[in-house]
């Protein structure tokens, strides 16, 4: 019974890495339509330096470049699309997708949102900012990120818990340089989105036990999906 545990247990975490995996290339092929040198395409070198600190392969990582800057020939088709509105419990949700069929894609989001309210554009967006998103960790003891966020250029910051990664914020135009600005003030970044913070956070707290499965089983759903690539839930922590 423990090996077959421990046997899933690996498949899990293979099935989570070739998803991490999907998704960055996906990014990467999108980014590299600026440009396949990241020295002069700021957005590609933020995904390349995340997809290196996840250990992605250099070959699939070669390949998304030259396929997404028209090297190899081929066409990447990749539309952005955001899904706007609720999960269980009115827990409001932005979700960013990229996709090569919008009309398989739209009809998957409408059956996944049945447990929440599948909205219109605009209907949710209000309650969020779109910000840049830099999680960084301490690389030099005593490291202050309020400090580090004033001297690099972030608009705020949010610590983690006692080892978890501060998250910075910023200006989306100035997410490439504060990113190039924080190793120096004693921060490693260890990823640089964009994406979008909640105005008005849903508090756990307040939802029972069963209806944080509920909003949380929602939420590993939507996130499970082969097009979504961020998921941005309105809860609080």
């Amino acid at each position: 019974m423990g090996a077959q545990w421990k046997a899933k247990g690996k498949e899990l975490a293979a099935n989570a890495r070739g998803r991490l995996f999907g998704r960055l290339a996906k990014d990467i092929m999108i980014a590299a339509r600026n440009g396949a040198d990241p020295a002069s395409n700021a957005r590609l070198r933020l995904v390349v330096e995340q997809a290196r600190k996840v250990s992605m392969p250099k070959e699939t990582l070669d390949r998304a470049i030259k396929k997404g800057a028209g090297l190899t020939g081929e066409a990447v088709n990749f539309e952005h699309v955001i899904y706007e509105g609720f999960g269980p419990h009115r827990v409001p949700l932005m979700v960013e997708c990229l996709t090569d069929n919008v009309n398989r894609t739209a009809p998957e989001m409408r059956v996944l949102f049945r447990k929440g309210q599948l909205g219109t554009s605009g209907s949710v967006a209000w309650d969020f900012d779109h910000v840049g998103m830099i999680e960084a960790e301490p690389s030099v003891a005593g490291s202050d990120a309020e400090l580090a966020a004033i001297e690099a250029g972030a608009q705020d910051f949010e610590p983690g818990d006692e080892d978890g990664a501060t998250l910075f914020l910023t200006d989306p135009a100035d997410l490439d340089l504060v990113s190039r600005a924080l190793p120096a003030h004693g921060f490693s970044v260890l990823s640089a989105k964009l994406g979008y913070k909640p105005k008005n956070p849903v508090d756990p707290a307040s939802l029972s036990a069963e209806q944080l499965e509920e909003v949380e089983a929602f939420l590993a759903a939507i996130d499970a999906n082969d097009d979504v690539q961020n998921v941005f839930a309105g809860l609080a922590g």
